[in-house]
């Protein structure tokens, strides 16, 4: 039987209006009363939910961990007691760990320690192995230094790059156009017993980067990102009569966890029309997130529970999805995508994504789905939902920027099927602009988050101005959509099919 909640008479002529027809995606629904009733104290009860939860756990939500189940349970509960429809979507993935420091010294033919974890030096890569290896240092095919003025870099993508030297050796790869993880599996095939793989040089393309290599290269091979004069230097030396010799060491595991995202589906509305609202539930191991994603999270979870106390019944069907393993390079957003038929795939509408909203240092990034700001294009529709957010903006007197879908979230999986998206953003570790200080306030020069995948990502890191204010946009977007009678996706102001060539795989370098 359905829920009171879902079959009462809706509260407010407001709420009417709402779901009065009308032939557009922005078809002037009136969300004030939503709006009033998704509130930032509201929303921080959920996080406080969410702090405990961390607190319980050594101060982390990670995926496959008691503060992520238990942060899954408060949810999976709190939409099950409102009168959703709650399932949750079990699955398993490879957890990446770092014990130790990772050391990366020249000892050849002078001594010198690059600097771990700096922009300087180098970081391991994601799912890197353990190793303590001293050998050296043999650079592929096709690097191009000095680096072209766009990035190109084919080096280390085919086997053919890898001199049968590399064999017993480190070797050295320039960043480029293929994944990183082709470019170790390729070292690994040649024999190699190590692997720097360097930034390519241009603007933007120097420092040492943190990348992932998506759980596909053997355990046993250590490989780090490192800045571009690192890989310079490395290269200059090898051509030189005795080479470089390097000491690499990195101590990780890779563990098999299971862990699951939470499904919440109102019991009315059409099913061959869905809107997704989509936020990561899951922290990094370094702190218990609760900027990153809590806040999206909690937000979406209170858009969830106000509509039914409401009475709000929707058009289209909603469906909430709290998605697991995002830190891990966006896992649960794919795998629950990977379990869709083509039939469901054309049945889901668009795509919110709400992936830090609350950011101490904030601006009010918008997805940019036609990309006429960033040049990313989403799927067709994808411009319908980047005008639904603006316009709120517009109508409030608020300013917004635009942002790319560069794959740093879980609207990725879905763009790569052609399903319209869209939603927002309040900034992570880029800085502020000073004309985004003009616009928003806040400190030019300073990361959006300075906090961000930190320990210090608490509940005291939460901005209540920016959480007021990007909630009451995704409610509003939420409802629009739930209500709307047109299909988003059927008209010609969206350009492509969106790509899944990301650069990022959530928040680590893919390429």
């Amino acid at each position: 039987m359905k829920s009171k909640l879902f079959r009462a008479m809706l509260v407010s002529t407001a709420v009417l209006a709402a779901i009065a027809p009308a032939a557009l995606a922005d078809n002037g629904v009136d969300s004030s009363t939503l709006r009033t009733a998704v509130s930032a104290d509201g929303i921080n009860d959920h996080l406080q939910a969410f702090q405990i939860a961390a607190n319980n756990d050594g101060g982390t939500r990670v995926a496959g961990f008691p503060g992520h189940d238990d942060s899954a349970a408060y949810v999976a509960a709190q939409a099950t007691a409102a009168g959703y429809i709650v399932t949750t979507q079990e699955f398993t993935y490879d957890f990446f760990q770092e014990f130790a420091t990772p050391i990366l010294d020249r000892t050849d033919p002078s001594f010198f320690s690059y600097p771990a974890y700096d922009v300087t030096g180098f970081a391991t890569m994601e799912y890197s192995g353990s190793g303590d290896v001293t050998e050296l240092v043999v650079p592929t095919n096709d690097i191009v230094i000095p680096p072209s003025a766009a990035p190109s870099s084919n080096s280390g993508c085919e086997a053919s790059d890898f001199p049968g030297a590399v064999s017993g050796n480190i070797a050295l790869i320039q960043r480029g156009t293929c994944t990183f993880a082709t470019k170790a599996q390729n070292a690994l095939d040649a024999g190699a017993v190590g692997v720097i793989i360097f930034n390519e040089g241009q603007p933007g393309r120097t420092d040492a980067f943190i990348g992932t290599l998506g759980g596909t290269v053997s355990p046993t091979l250590p490989v780090v990102g490192a800045a571009f004069s690192v890989g310079d230097e490395l290269y200059t030396l090898s051509q030189q009569p005795g080479g470089a010799t390097v000491h690499m060491f990195t101590h990780t595991t890779t563990t098999l966890e299971t862990t699951r995202n939470v499904i919440a589906e109102s019991p009315t509305g059409r099913t061959d029309r869905v809107v997704v609202v989509g936020a990561h539930l899951d922290s990094v191991v370094e702190g218990p997130g609760i900027q990153d994603n809590g806040s999206g999270s909690a937000a979406i979870l209170e858009i969830a529970l106000q509509m039914a106390a409401l009475g709000v019944q929707p058009r289209n069907q909603v469906r909430f999805i709290w998605f697991s393993a995002e830190e891990a390079g966006l896992l649960g957003s794919d795998f629950y995508v990977s379990q869709l038929s083509k039939r469901q795939i054309k049945d889901i509408a668009v795509m919110l994504n709400f992936d830090m909203i609350a950011s101490p240092n904030w601006v009010r990034f918008v997805y940019d789905g036609d990309g006429s700001g960033t040049g990313t294009v989403g799927p067709n529709g994808s411009d319908v939902i980047e005008d639904v957010f603006n316009d709120y903006f517009a109508g409030q007197d608020m300013a917004t920027d635009p942002t790319a879908f560069d794959g740093r979230s879980d609207y990725g999986p879905f763009i790569g099927v052609g399903i319209p998206a869209g939603g927002l953003f309040t900034g992570a570790e880029g800085l502020k602009t000073p004309g985004q200080a003009i616009d928003y306030g806040g400190t030019a020069g300073v990361a959006y988050d300075h906090c961000y995948h930190q320990a210090c990502d608490d509940i005291d890191n939460v901005n209540a101005v920016a959480l007021e204010q990007m909630s009451d946009a995704a409610a509003h977007a939420v409802l629009t959509f739930a209500m709307t009678t047109s299909a988003v996706n059927g008209t010609d102001k969206g350009k492509g099919h969106g790509t899944s060539g990301f650069e990022y795989l959530g928040s680590s370098l893919q390429k």
